[in-house]
């Protein structure tokens, strides 16, 4: 149930209290509703920054140079770290949490992963309310950091004003990833791993690929940067550039632009959430079982709830 001293606690920077209502958001339900819709007047003034790219770019190990790197210039650093979740316990398996303990007792840096534990809204609709809440308790940075590459990966950036694309010298196929979408979401491209043989020609395919796509509309040219997260090579120049990216959004208005984008995905979502909340029932699940013995199909039985409401 919400808790009347959880917002200005919240609100306060208490990370008890941060904690405690990310933990309500990712169960969802009117509580939690009751507590976004308060907090969310608090909201938009973090930086949030995505991190994307295939399964062993590094993508953790980078993280945690970037945060450190924030700290060194005195920015407070929210981390939320998209987990897989487990088969058995339907929670995040904590492997980021194990990569990021150099960040651990900083009472500037704030680390959560997650997992949709079978909230209605999905993983990314659990990850966006996470960022909000973050954002109200006044952190100016917020990470995060994605699982893997693929279209779900693709939904969670579009949360991020600033969106990076981590790739690695010999992981295979650079089609297959424009193909699912990943690069064409990139505000800054980094070739993580960059003392590995084959980092140059991945750091050329990355600006040819850049010079065959149509010019950028807002005008920014995403910047491809090496990097070895684990010495802490190229990571200022990345801090800088994701800086840079922030004042060139808001100078030439793709703050709001992109504002607009992301308040239209959480209105969607919201909807999306509510509906299936109040739909689900005896008629529900009827529909359900004829659906599943092909006596009726997802799309009149849809129209067929909707008309009930």
């Amino acid at each position: 149930m919400y808790i009347p001293d959880l917002l200005p606690r919240l609100l306060g920077g208490d990370r008890r209290a941060l904690a405690r209502a990310i933990s309500l958001a990712e169960q969802g339900g009117p509580a939690s509703r009751a507590l976004l819709a308060a907090v969310y007047p608090h909201t938009g003034q973090a930086h949030v920054v995505g991190i994307t790219g295939p399964p062993g770019a590094g993508k953790s190990t980078l993280v945690n140079a970037l945060a450190l790197e924030w700290r060194r210039r005195d920015r407070t650093v929210g981390i939320v770290a998209v987990d897989p979740t487990s088969p058995f316990s339907g929670g995040a398996v904590l492997g980021d949490r194990i990569r990021m303990q150099p960040l651990g007792g900083d009472p500037g840096v704030f680390i959560r992963s997650m997992a949709s534990r079978g909230r209605l809204g999905g993983l990314s609709r659990a990850t966006a309310d996470a960022v909000a809440l973050i954002d109200a308790a006044g952190f100016q940075v917020v990470i995060i950091e994605t699982v893997g590459a693929g279209q779900g990966e693709v939904d969670i950036a579009r949360t991020a004003q600033t969106t990076i694309v981590v790739e690695v010298p010999g992981m295979g196929d650079d089609v297959q990833s424009i193909k699912a979408g990943v690069l064409e979401i990139a505000d800054l491209f980094v070739v993580n791993k960059a003392d590995r043989e084959g980092a140059d020609k991945t750091v050329r395919q990355l600006r040819s690929m850049q010079r065959l796509g149509a010019p950028p509309a807002d005008g920014w040219e995403p910047p491809v940067l090496p990097a070895v997260a684990t010495s802490g090579q190229g990571i200022t120049e990345i801090v800088e550039s994701a800086g840079q990216h922030a004042v060139h959004l808001r100078a030439g208005g793709g703050a709001d632009a992109r504002a607009r984008a992301t308040a239209e995905g959480e209105l969607r979502a919201a909807v999306q959430e509510l509906a299936i909340e109040r739909l689900r029932g005896p008629a529900w699940d009827a529909l359900v079982a004829q659906i599943a013995a092909r006596q009726n199909n997802p799309y009149s039985a849809a129209e067929e709830l909707l008309r009930g409401l």
